[in-house]
């Protein structure tokens, strides 16, 4: 029983040690939102519900800013590519991420191909109001 218990308590400070962050801001008619932490299984969900809760406001333009994530995986490189795939056409879509950890898994699966990559969100903001 008290292993049980020791393993609990490992898993649970484990998982919170995962930490993200994610806010939401406006600039002019375009949504930003800017994560923290690690993007992985775990923290996805909540990526996927920020990305929505900020479309159905119904912007001009999303911005995905990845410049304070330490560690990308899969789960959340995925959300990018399903909110790329229902987006309409009237909402134009980009990515902040420069670095080995974002940047990188982006550019090698091919991502940055379907989605514009940027180095800041001042660049991503001025290529949306473009």
């Amino acid at each position: 029983m008290e292993e049980q218990r020791e393993a609990a308590a490992g898993a649970t400070s484990a998982a919170d040690s995962t930490n993200c962050e994610i806010n939401e801001r406006w600039v002019d008619r375009n949504v930003v939102v800017s994560v923290s932490g690690v993007v992985d299984m775990l923290t996805a969900p909540q990526l996927e519900q920020a990305i929505r809760a900020g479309l159905a406001k119904e912007p001009a333009g999303l911005v995905v800013d990845f410049s304070a994530v330490e560690f990308l995986a899969s789960a959340g490189m995925g959300i990018l590519v399903a909110i790329h795939d229902e987006i309409t056409s009237d909402v134009k879509f980009c990515v902040v991420a420069e670095g080995p950890a974002t940047s990188r898994p982006l550019k090698l699966l091919g991502i940055a191909d379907i989605i514009p990559l940027y180095a800041s969100v001042d660049e991503a903001l001025a290529a949306l109001s473009a």
